[in-house]
C-alpha cells in the first residue's frame, strides 16, 4: 500500500479554523445527518489505560479515530491521551489519510461548543469565564470568538499560575484576558467548562439568567462539572438524547437527582432545525463528543487539502 497522506495538527488547525469548523458541521446537520445514527464509542481496556475507538460514516465520508489512554503518561512527561484518525473513501473502503487525532479532538470539539452557543447564547454576549487551561480552554477561546464579539475572558483554574499564563498568552492576541475565581461565573455570559474534574465547578446560583454554559470536560456518568440544580433550571441541549444518557456525567446524575426531566432536553439537531432557545433562563450545552464530528471535520481538512 502507498504511503497514506498525512495531514499533521498545524496542517489541521490552519485547513479548518473555528469558523470552517462550525460552518462544516452546522452544514452537516441542515443537510440531514442524523447524530443518533452513530455508533456508540468503544473503550476498549489494556493493562496500562485503554483504546477509545470512535467509527462513523456521514454522507460522502467513512472514518474511525482511534485514541490511546494512558494515565500514568503525565508522570511520565507524555500526553495522557494520544491518536490518530483514518480517513477512507467511502465507496471502496480504502485508506486515503491519516489525521493527527488529538489535532481533530482539539478543532471539533470547541467547533460543536461554538455551534451551539451561536444559537443558545445572547447575540450580545461578550464577557466569557473559561474553567481550565489545556488546549480545550484555548480552542474554545477561539472558537467562541468566531460566532461573538468577545470583549473580556476570565480563566479558572486549581493552579493560579497556570491561569496567569494562559491569559498571558491569550493578551498577545489582543484580548482581555484575566486570572480569575470561580466567581467571575456572575458575570459571564458565556462559561466554558474545559477541565477534568469529578465534582462541580462552581455554585449554580452564581448563574445569571440568560447565560450560555457549555460542558465538555468528561464522557463518563460518573464525573460532572455542573451542579444539578443549575440543570434543573435550565434549558438544556445535547448532542443526542442516547448518548448522553450513556455518558453525560451532568446529565445522567442531574436526572438521577430528580433534577432534571430527560424528555424536556434539546438536541444540537434540534436547534439547527430552529427550535426556540428560552433565555430568561440559563442554557446548558453539555458535549461528551461523537464521532460524526470528527469525520466531518476530518472531511473538511482533505477536502481543502485536494482543492488546493
Amino acid at each position: 500500500m502507498a504511503q497514506l497522506p498525512w495531514i499533521d495538527a498545524e496542517a489541521v488547525e490552519r485547513l479548518v479554523p473555528p469558523s470552517a469548523a462550525v460552518a462544516a458541521l452546522r452544514r452537516a446537520v441542515e443537510e440531514g445527518l442524523d447524530p443518533a445514527g452513530d455508533p456508540a464509542r468503544v473503550a476498549v481496556p489494556l493493562t496500562r489505560g485503554q483504546f477509545l475507538l470512535m467509527p462513523s460514516e456521514v454522507p460522502g465520508a467513512v472514518g474511525v479515530k482511534v485514541l490511546t489512554v494512558a494515565p500514568d503518561n503525565p508522570a511520565r512527561d507524555l500526553p495522557r491521551i494520544q491518536g490518530l484518525y483514518l480517513l477512507c473513501d467511502p465507496e471502496t473502503l480504502a485508506p486515503v489519510a491519516l489525521v493527527d487525532g488529538i489535532a481533530m479532538t482539539n478543532v471539533r470539539t470547541p467547533a460543536v461548543s461554538a455551534l451551539a452557543a451561536s444559537m443558545l447564547a445572547a447575540p450580545e454576549a461578550s464577557r466569557m469565564v473559561v474553567f481550565g487551561t489545556g488546549p480545550q480552554a484555548e480552542g474554545h477561546v477561539r472558537a467562541m470568538r468566531a460566532i461573538r464579539e468577545l470583549s473580556h475572558v476570565d480563566v479558572v483554574s486549581r493552579r493560579p499560575e497556570r491561569a496567569e499564563r494562559f491569559a498571558e498568552a491569550m493578551s498577545q492576541s489582543g484580548l482581555s484576558c484575566a486570572a480569575a475565581q470561580p466567581e467571575a461565573v456572575a458575570e459571564a455570559d458565556i462559561v466554558v467548562c474545559a477541565t477534568t474534574a469529578t465534582e462541580p465547578l462552581f455554585p449554580s446560583a452564581l448563574v445569571a439568567d440568560g447565560t450560555c454554559v457549555v460542558a465538555v470536560g468528561s464522557h463518563e456518568p460518573h464525573a460532572r462539572e455542573l451542579e444539578g440544580e443549575l440543570l434543573g433550571r435550565s434549558t438544556v441541549v445535547v448532542e443526542d438524547r442516547a448518548t448522553a444518557q450513556r455518558e453525560a456525567g451532568d446529565v445522567v446524575l442531574a436526572a438521577t437527582e430528580g433534577r432534571l426531566d430527560l424528555e424536556g432536553v434539546l438536541t444540537l439537531s434540534d436547534l439547527v432545525a430552529g427550535a426556540g432557545v428560552d433565555r430568561s433562563r440559563p442554557t446548558v450545552f453539555k458535549s461528551v463528543g461523537m464521532a460524526w464530528e470528527d469525520l466531518v471535520v476530518a472531511a473538511e481538512a482533505r477536502r481543502r487539502v485536494t482543492s488546493g
